[in-house]
């Protein structure tokens, strides 16, 4: 249900140094909400062709939560179009995700309380959790909920979440397939310590199955670095993806690849 008022801090200081491109998905902000099988798979591909319409072959992806499980599928299936990958707060990494989240995906019940959640207590919710949402302004919170509202944002976001996640949590993981890639990309991880959502425990597990895998964290943050520190987290993905030394990503043979090699 996201858009691109989430990248609003961060876009300021980015835009001195890069063109910036960032588009509504289907289904969220101000795009359409397609009868569409959402699916990353679907997503990938879509913006994959909006990249060809507009005249861009390939380009350094950025992706937030699920925008970033689709930025990860498209490292998967669209790799001629991704430079360096950055991943922020991201799903499909693990599988543990909020409580909320895995009861929206049960089946029948979770379909039935999406709409009632989406129209009555998203407002609530984005108030009282400041911390998680990035301490979004009365005006931005107005927005969101609008967005929200639009008809079919609902099964949009239904059909979002259960091609990835069902009661028992993620069961859609980047890495269970990531070695179809014949050469990574430079990858970066950005992460709050306190994100309720999706914990930081999955950026450690994907640093301990790839090398050259960076991890920013952000001390106290929730699941939006870049809403409640967007000077310095566009310090950090600049540096990554200005850095001409960074290496490309190889995966590990095993987990303890990576603690041998920090042994005196």
């Amino acid at each position: 249900m996201d858009s691109h008022r989430t990248w609003r801090r961060a876009a300021t200081h980015l835009a001195r140094h890069f063109r910036l491109l960032m588009p509504d998905l289907p289904g969220c902000g101000g795009s359409g909400r397609p009868d569409a099988p959402y699916s990353l798979a679907w997503h990938s591909e879509v913006l994959a062709a909006w990249m060809a319409s507009i005249g861009v072959d390939r380009a350094h992806v950025c992706g937030h939560s699920y925008g970033a499980g689709i930025a990860q599928w498209m490292l998967l299936e669209q790799r001629a179009r991704v430079d360096r990958l950055a991943l922020v707060s991201a799903g499909g990494l693990g599988r543990q995700v909020a409580l909320g989240m895995r009861l929206a995906s049960f089946p029948v019940l979770g379909r039935r309380l999406t709409p009632v959640a989406i129209r009555h207590l998203l407002p609530t919710v984005l108030r009282l959790t400041a911390t998680t949402f990035g301490h979004m302004e009365p005006e931005e919170i107005e927005c969101f909920v609008r967005w929200s509202r639009l008809p079919g944002t609902d099964v949009a976001f239904q059909r979002s979440l259960e091609g990835v996640i069902n009661f028992f949590g993620q069961y859609v993981h980047t890495m269970d397939r990531v070695h179809e890639v014949a050469e990574l990309p430079p990858i970066a991880i950005f992460w709050g310590t306190k994100d309720p959502i999706l914990p930081l425990q999955h950026a450690k597990e994907m640093l301990a199955r790839a090398e050259g895998v960076s991890l920013t964290r952000y001390e106290g943050c929730g699941h939006y670095p870049h809403l409640d520190h967007p000077e310095r987290f566009s310090r950090d993905l600049a540096a990554f993806l200005n850095d001409p030394e960074r290496p490309r990503v190889r995966l590990r043979t095993s987990p303890c690849e990576g603690r041998d090699r920090r042994r005196p």
